[in-house]
């Protein structure tokens, strides 16, 4: 059985080296009482049987890994540097909202005055909504 030696081998290097944890499974084929074959992998089922081992597999599990480290000299966050970067994040995320609210609202404090300044757009969209309504019945003329 050569591929059972190779197994071993390898189980066995891999043992010493401390890399992996492996286990042995065997396959038995027996004999029952009518001569009829039987498998098991549970050896308390060939006690008084004729049996020989057809199978031997090597089961390798990977060791556990530690936690990763990072490399020497390699740059830390302190936690003032996170707080610092956290405030930074909140002063541009506070701008950039003022700013958007600005563009969105205007400047006017009579409502009168927001609805003035965006009749225009209304109006571009109104023609444009009719345009494509009149072009779709136009498509429909054609079938």
């Amino acid at each position: 059985m050569p591929h059972f030696g190779a197994s071993l081998v390898v189980a066995v290097g891999l043992g010493f080296a401390g890399q992996a944890h492996a286990q042995a499974s065997e396959i038995w084929k027996c004999q029952d009482e009518r001569g009829r074959p039987l498998y098991t992998s549970d050896k308390r089922e060939t006690a008084g049987k004729k049996c020989e081992i057809v199978s031997r597999e090597v089961n390798v599990v990977p060791a556990q890994k530690g936690a990763a480290k990072s490399p020497a000299g390699f740059p830390k966050e302190t936690p003032t540097d996170r707080a610092n970067a956290r405030s930074k994040q909140r002063d541009t995320l506070e701008r950039e909202l003022r700013q958007e609210e600005t563009m969105l609202g205007g400047d006017e404090k009579n409502y009168a005055k927001v609805l003035d300044r965006l009749r225009p757009y209304q109006d571009a969209v109104e023609v444009h909504q009719k345009n494509v309504d009149a072009l779709k019945r136009e498509f429909g003329n054609l079938r």
